[in-house]
Parts: C-alpha cells; sequence; structure tokens
C-alpha cells in the first residue's frame, strides 16, 4: 500500500567512511535500513526493522567521526544537522568539552499513503494531534498532511520546521511536502514564535508543526487555534492519558482545573465536593495515537474523551487500521469477556479483584506501559494453572489453539481482545479493575481537599501549612487552588517527597 517516493538513500551512504560504507552496502536488506550509530571507542552498528548488525569488528575513531562531520550541515543547538535536499537527520552526543563522541544517522523517507487512515479528518478541517512513540512514523505523517492538504485541497499550507525535520535539510524544502511552504527555526528555543510569526505575516490556512513540547509552544498553540487556523502537530506521549498527566501539554487537551460544588451539586452528581473538570475548549479537536505504521486509535472529541476519563467514565475510541487490499477497516466495538468450561457453553461473565494474568497473543510491553499510566500494578504469571484470567486476542481465540483449549477445560475465565491496541488494553483494565479509575480520582480529591483545608488554616491565621508529597501534576493543581485564594505557595523537597507548602503572602519561609 505505502509507496517509497524516495530515501535518497545513497546520499547517507556517502557521508560514511569507506570501511563503514563497503560491508554497510552489501546488506540484503539495505533498503529497510532505519540507522547507523558511531560511537567512539566501539564497532560502527546498523539498525534494521527486526536486527541490528555490527559493520566493522574496528572501533569508531575520532578521524570517523570527523569525517563524516565534515560531509554535513553544521549541528544546531539541538546538536542536529542533515544532509541538502534530503530528509535524513545526524544527531550528535558530545562529551563534557562539547567534542562530538557519537553520531545517530538516521534515515529520512518521503512516504504515499501514510495518512489514507485519517485523511477524511484532516480533510474536515478540524485541528488534529498526533501522538505516538519515538520512529513510529510521526513525523513521516505529518510530512504527508501537509502534501495532501496543500496539493490536493490547495491549503494554504505552512509548515514551522524545527531541526528540518520535516521538509529536510538546505533552504530549499524537500519536494515531498508539495506545495506546502517551509518556516525554518533556528534554534529549538524560538518555535513558538516562529508559530505565531507563521500566522501573523503568512495568512495560513493551516499550521504544521512537530513536537510540541514546551508550554511556551502549547500557548502559541491556542493562540493559533483560537484564530481559526487549522493546526496538524504532534506531542511527546502514547496516549491521551499522558497528556493529561503532563502539566506541561495538558493545555491542549483542555487544561484541567479543581471545582468546588456546592452541597446540592456534589450530592446530586454523587460525588465530593472538590472534584476535577477540563478548564477550557481543547486547542487539538482530534487526537490520533499512532499504534504502528497502518494503525491508529482516534478519539473523535477530545473535550467528551477528557471529561470521561476525569469522570472515570469509558471513553468511546475508534480503531483504524489498513487491511492487506489497502482499505481503511474500522472497530468501535468494545471488548467482551468470555469464558467456556467443558459442561457450559460459551457466556459474559463479570471479572472483578483479577491478579494474576496469563497472557496469550497479547503484546506484554503495552499492556504494562498502559498499566503503568493508568497507576495499576499487574502479576502476570508464566504458568497457566497459577491464572485467575487467561487474556488472548480474537484472532487466537478462534482458530482455538491448545493454550485456549486447556484454558477452557481449566475453567479459567477467558477475556478476548478484539486487537492489541491501547483503547482495547485501557477498557480491558478497567474491567478487570474496576475501581481503579476511582481510586485515582479519589487520590486527586484528597490531595486537594487537604489543600482546601489548608487555605483554610492560612486564611483562619496560620501563617503556613506544609501539605502530603504528591506527583508534580497535582501540586501544579495545589498551586492553583492557593492562587486563586490569593495566597503564596511554593513547592519543596525532592522527589518522591517533594510537597507544596501554602502561606500568606509576605510571610514566606
Amino acid at each position: 500500500m505505502q509507496k517509497v517516493i524516495t530515501d535518497d538513500l545513497d546520499a547517507l551512504l556517502d557521508i560514511l567512511p569507506p570501511h563503514i560504507h563497503q560491508p554497510l552496502c552489501q546488506q540484503a536488506d539495505i533498503s529497510g535500513l532505519l540507522e547507523v550509530v558511531l560511537d567512539l571507542g566501539r564497532p560502527p552498528e546498523a539498525r534494521f526493522p527486526q536486527r541490528e548488525v555490527i559493520l566493522n569488528p574496528q572501533e569508531v575513531s575520532q578521524e570517523d567521526i570527523d569525517y563524516v562531520a565534515s560531509r554535513i550541515s553544521s549541528f544546531g543547538d539541538d546538536n542536529r544537522a542533515g544532509i541538502e535536499r534530503t530528509l535524513h537527520r545526524i544527531s550528535a552526543i558530545r562529551n563534557r568539552r562539547g567534542r562530538i563522541v557519537g553520531l545517530t544517522c538516521r534515515v529520512g523517507r518521503a512516504i504515499f499513503g501514510t495518512i489514507k487512515v485519517i485523511e477524511d479528518l484532516i480533510q474536515s478541517g478540524k485541528s488534529a494531534l498526533l501522538l505516538g512513540r519515538p520512529g513510529v512514523g510521526k513525523t513521516t505523517m505529518l510530512r504527508e498532511v501537509a502534501r495532501v492538504l496543500a496539493d490536493d485541497l490547495k491549503k494554504r499550507v505552512i509548515i514551522v520546521d524545527t531541526s528540518n525535520e520535516i521538509a529536510g535539510d538546505g533552504d530549499i524544502p524537500h519536494p515531498a511536502i508539495g506545495h506546502a511552504r517551509r518556516m525554518q527555526v533556528t534554534t529549538p528555543t524560538r518555535q513558538h514564535m516562529v508559530m505565531i510569526e507563521a500566522v501573523e505575516n503568512h495568512m495560513p490556512e493551516v499550521i504544521v508543526i512537530d513536537e510540541i513540547g514546551t508550554e511556551l509552544e502549547a500557548q502559541a498553540a491556542r493562540t493559533i487555534a483560537e484564530r481559526g487556523v487549522q493546526l496538524v502537530g504532534t506531542a511527546h506521549g502514547n496516549i491521551l492519558e499522558n497528556l493529561m498527566m503532563n502539566p506541561t501539554l495538558c493545555d491542549l487537551i483542555g487544561g484541567i482545573q479543581t471545582v468546588t460544588l456546592g452541597d446540592e451539586e456534589a450530592k446530586r452528581r454523587g460525588t465530593q465536593k472538590s472534584i476535577l473538570e477540563r478548564m477550557s475548549p481543547p486547542t487539538f479537536d482530534i487526537v490520533v495515537e499512532i499504534q504502528d505504521w497502518d494503525r491508529v486509535a482516534i478519539h473523535p472529541d477530545v473535550g467528551e474523551a477528557v471529561d470521561a476519563i476525569l469522570r472515570g467514565q469509558p471513553i468511546a475510541t475508534e480503531t483504524r487500521w489498513l487491511d492487506e487490499t489497502g482499505e481503511v477497516k474500522i472497530e468501535k466495538e468494545a471488548p467482551i469477556i468470555a469464558t467456556k468450561k467443558p459442561t457450559k457453553g460459551k457466556q459474559l461473565v463479570k471479572v472483578n479483584e483479577i491478579c494474576k494474568l496469563y497472557l496469550f497473543g497479547i503484546n506484554r510491553g503495552r499492556l504494562e506501559q498502559i498499566a503503568k499510566a493508568m497507576q495499576l500494578s499487574l502479576a502476570i504469571v508464566n504458568n497457566l494453572s497459577d491464572a485467575s484470567l487467561f487474556i488472548t486476542s480474537k484472532n487466537y481465540y478462534r482458530r482455538k489453539p491448545q493454550k485456549v483449549k486447556d484454558a477452557e477445560v481449566s475453567g479459567i475465565p477467558i477475556y478476548v481482545l478484539k486487537s492489541n491496541t491501547p483503547p482495547q488494553i485501557r477498557q480491558l483494565l478497567n474491567n478487570i479493575y474496576p475501581t481503579a479509575a476511582r481510586d485515582k480520582s479519589n487520590s486527586f480529591k484528597l490531595a486537594l481537599g487537604e489543600a482546601e483545608n489548608a487555605i483554610s488554616q492560612v486564611k483562619g491565621g496560620q501563617e503556613e501549612v506544609e501539605l502530603s508529597p504528591q506527583s508534580a501534576y497535582i501540586r501544579r493543581l495545589q498551586h492553583l487552588l492557593a492562587e486563586r485564594n490569593n495566597l503564596g505557595s511554593k513547592s519543596l523537597g525532592r522527589d518522591p517527597d517533594r510537597r507544596v507548602r501554602i502561606y500568606r503572602e509576605g510571610k514566606r519561609a
């Protein structure tokens, strides 16, 4: 389905020393090369999607590193450089004196078809934020977004290109961005200023920006969205919850604040008086979690998704992927919990307080990552006899391999995931640990309740009150509470004992 229009691989190979270049060219799968790593005093290494290979037993010397550095553009403040008219990126590692002691030479590729699964969303005119782990194709998709909007929809597109990551090195942008225009950023610290400059000076209909990572950039993104300009960007994080827990970037999805309800309203809602709510409309209308090159999970209404998460409710997520024929498939169904006992047919069961999980055909790393984000502790066992719950995917369950049959014969509950995607896994964990979301919400409420009590004490005459240690995100909310009550606050101590002190202005200790 995906068609590589260019990877300019020869240009990258030509900057390598001959004793590294030659063995690399002999690799049968060189077309799939991801990057070449050169570290001083270590053998040169090439990385491919499924393997890593030592190119030469001879250790990399300072002369080798200097050879490469002399054949590329100058390194910027972010220690990144490139090759003229290509998408390749060379990143430097320096010692304490500033000398380069390591290089990562990453292959840049322009690919058509990478946005087919989200093309309708991009064409809708709504602002979209792409999330995903490094190397999953965020920048490649962003580059294709710019080309489609500029060439196919004839929109005025401006790319704010920090480190020349999207449109390549040099003054002339790579043809992969089509008719989109590119504004280079001299240093990463100026990215937010160039974002605003693009809107004020060049009348764009769309702004494309890679790696929104600071509070100033988040504020600039909000300013752009409020001016009616479509914004398509990427941010640090794999799933929506990562943004919610990031105090720097949570404004992108509307920000989170504490709200104190009246007695009647709290009783009507069945909650405590202090609750967490979204502060404002999200900067981005849509969040796309990129799970793989051809598979994404979509939150089509970010505001609704954030509200649901804050209330501990299931969120409506849409999973899309490309099948073998290149057609877009969409799935909105929730996973099911099923068990089959030897004398009975398949039936739905409710699973509570499951503590020992046996995984079959399930991505363990992804499960543990999402569980960590949800602040859950899992017990995953290797022996079926020790399991309280057997977890597998729909494909495996339908084929009925021996392990599935053994679980059924043993009467072990079987949880069937439709796919190995974050939304499906989150729903799994919410079903297994139904109190987890409430417990997490209660921890927020307890911490904010403690801050409210401290505020009352300080207003009542006490000079200062020190709160319990909390995460950076909760401390931020406690600081906001103090500020809104015209009191001073500051954080002290080191993690994990870092905490907030609330005091009367003028009485700082």
